[in-house]
């Protein structure tokens, strides 16, 4: 007698597309936390390394991306150091990034003349007509330092009383507030 396997092939089909959704779905969590931790994808016109200055440069509609992390550039030069990912340097006109610091929340965006990213320090700074835009608050200066890890944007030069920074504070919507109202306030103090 022959067996019907048609039921016990679509119950494995249907558990290996549900594993397949909760890695995914787990790897993208995962990333935002991480960012530091994933490898750095470049898609670009063109490509040149230099293996004895340790330097590769990528020109063309420049796309790099590590984790959440995504940067658009004319040109971007990488520096390794022993073999390592030391420091990206990026160009444009302007080149553009963005990165979402944690899930749900909404991405931090933001352009400047040249950037400079050091992957291991989890830092990215703005340099020339730099600009950051964080929820409902945009930050302009000719530097701006982004911590990517904590979210931290630091904006200025504490040497220089002659660069000024741009700060525009936007009000919450009627929405917004009503949804901060709405949220109940723990009390740690028990």
């Amino acid at each position: 007698m022959k067996q019907n396997n048609k039921p016990r092939c679509w119950a494995l089909l249907r558990s290996s597309c549900y594993l397949l959704l909760v890695a995914l779905y787990s790897a993208g969590a995962y990333a935002l936390e991480s960012d530091a931790n994933q490898p750095i994808i470049i898609d670009s016109n063109t490509a040149t390394y230099d293996d004895l200055k340790g330097v590769s440069i990528y020109t063309g509609n420049v796309i790099s991306i590590q984790g959440s992390i995504r940067v658009q550039s004319d040109k971007l030069v990488v520096y390794f150091i022993a073999g390592e990912v030391d420091k990206l340097v990026f160009t444009g006109k302007p080149a553009k990034f963005k990165q979402t610091p944690n899930e749900g929340a909404q991405d931090i965006t933001g352009e400047a003349l040249t950037g400079e990213y050091y992957p291991k320090k989890n830092l990215l700074v703005l340099i020339d007509k730099a600009t950051v835009w964080r929820e409902t608050g945009a930050y302009s200066s000719d530097m701006i330092v982004y911590d990517l890890k904590t979210s931290l944007v630091k904006a200025g030069e504490k040497e220089s009383t002659s660069k000024r920074v741009h700060v525009v504070l936007q009000p919450k919507t009627k929405e917004q507030s009503s949804v901060s109202e709405q949220s109940p306030v723990k009390d740690n103090s028990k």
